[in-house]
């Protein structure tokens, strides 16, 4: 807690100064990192792991810390910035002692703005420099006992991390169906100018470079197969990837449906020996690390033998995802087997196929309730002792309600991104929606350029 009292224009007198020091933590390093609100830090504010696992970011976000000073000591309480001319220069990581100044320059009597001279400094270097022209308060501001506010940080570092892998992989050639709108066609395009893909897009050609010359998208670096309509482009597109021109599929402005026919054809489709199934990589800001849940798009109602081909999907891209041996909670509405709750019978038979290698490359535990799944503290109070309760890398759902609205709230309610991946066909898939994010967007393509590299490598082949 402090008080807080401001500074009036009428007060201040030019070469008032005023000073802030502050030893950075690693959640504060995060916060300057995304104190511009939801942003991506592999795309915009680059942060880097280093080798000893701290975070380092750009100084872009100790913009912060001027801000705080000029907001709550010089002036103060009532302060507004009118605009601010500043260079920027190096980096900031934990542990890193950062010191902001504030000088009054000069002041503008007629419009009540007083320019400030900035700087803040870290080891010696000048991180910050330049003005800040401000509208100083004319009444005399005071609040007690303010209190430091708390905020949840989204944890980037999950998705990067994906992002990160895929740099020095070289792009895949994946096929686009119907890329006929903005954000259908913005998506790929991104993702080819960060290297991820090299995007062959399907669908009528006139509608595409309408949406191109739009955008101000420059389209000559792709190829272009023209089709008729948005059914021709799913069967176009499935055709190039089954004629082993396509290494991966992305979905545009067509309907799921349309899409998703086209590949579970048992003729003219991308089908294996395996259930296709969907996988929510989520990135939940108050959870340490990601999880994957299965099948909150795909598989309504599965049957045991579906379970058991979706529960070795989601294994096989964890372990592409870098986790040796990932944690499976089968999840149901208890952690005992009742017999009037089918999903836990199911739950106890996955388990059991596991233990006869039905199941491989996991550990698998369920019925295990969501709260059990993810904290500890829940399955200890429980008395449940297991290897996965508390500790679940995979979330297991009972089928495709529960999945998606588990998915959904999460998302809505924790602030969650959810990446996603299709899987079980002859390639990943990506299914975009208009919801998803440029973070989320590039993530679902970075796990699928990581899936499509894996069977590049025969690392991971299909089934």
């Amino acid at each position: 807690m402090e008080s807080l009292t401001n500074v009036t224009f009428k007060e201040i007198k030019v070469g008032d100064t005023a000073t802030v020091t502050r030893r950075l933590s690693r959640p504060e390093v995060e916060a300057l990192a995304l104190v511009g609100g939801d942003v991506d830090a592999f795309h915009i504010i680059k942060g880097e792991e280093l080798s000893s696992g701290a975070l380092r970011t750009e100084a872009v976000g100790a913009e912060a810390l001027l801000s705080g000073l000029l907001n709550r000591k010089l002036p103060g309480p009532g302060t507004s910035i009118a605009a601010q001319d500043l260079q920027f220069d190096g980096n900031v990581q934990p542990g890193d002692e950062l010191v902001a100044t504030v000088t009054a320059r000069q002041k503008n009597a007629k419009k009540g703005l007083v320019v400030f001279d900035c700087r803040v400094r870290s080891n010696g270097h000048d991180l910050i420099t330049g003005t800040v022209t401000v509208r100083a308060p004319e009444r005399r501001l005071h609040y007690a006992d303010v209190a430091t506010p708390q905020v949840i940080l989204r944890r980037t570092d999950k998705y990067a991390k994906l992002l990160k892998e895929c740099e020095a992989l070289p792009p895949i050639t994946c096929v686009v169906a119907h890329p006929c709108d903005r954000d259908s066609l913005l998506g790929p395009v991104e993702a080819a100018s960060l290297g991820l893909i090299d995007p062959i897009l399907v669908g009528p050609e006139e509608k595409i470079r309408a949406v191109a010359k739009a955008e101000g998208l420059e389209l000559s670096p792709y190829r272009i197969v023209a089709t008729e309509h948005s059914h021709a482009s799913a069967e176009k597109a499935v055709a190039l990837v089954r004629a082993g021109e396509g290494e991966a599929l992305m979905k545009g402005s067509l309907h799921t449906d349309e899409l998703m026919g086209a590949v579970v054809s048992s003729a003219t489709g991308l089908r294996t020996n395996r259930r296709i199934s969907h996988v929510f990589l989520m990135d939940v800001p108050s959870h340490p690390q990601a999880l994957a849940i299965t099948d909150a798009a795909i598989n309504i109602a599965p049957t045991l033998e579906d379970k058991m081909h979706i529960a070795q999907n989601v294994i096989d891209l964890v372990h592409v995802l870098g986790v040796a041996n990932p944690k499976v909670a089968i999840l149901s509405a208890v952690e005992t087997i009742n017999p009037k709750i089918p999903s836990t019978l199911d739950a106890a038979a996955l388990c059991k196929m596991a233990d006869r290698g039905q199941i491989t490359g996991a550990t698998l535990d369920g019925p295990l309730a969501f709260d059990n799944a993810i904290s500890e503290a829940a399955a200890k109070t429980k008395k449940i002792t297991s290897p996965v309760a508390g500790k679940a890398d995979i979330l297991l759902v009972p089928d495709l309600e529960a999945g998606n609205m588990l998915a959904k709230q999460l998302q809505y309610l924790a602030g969650a991104d959810a990446a996603g991946i299709v899987l079980g066909a002859r390639v990943p898939i990506v299914l975009t929606s208009r919801a998803d994010n440029v973070r989320t967007r590039l993530a679902s393509i970075a796990v699928m350029k990581l899936l499509a590299h894996s069977r590049r490598t025969g690392d991971k082949p299909v089934r």
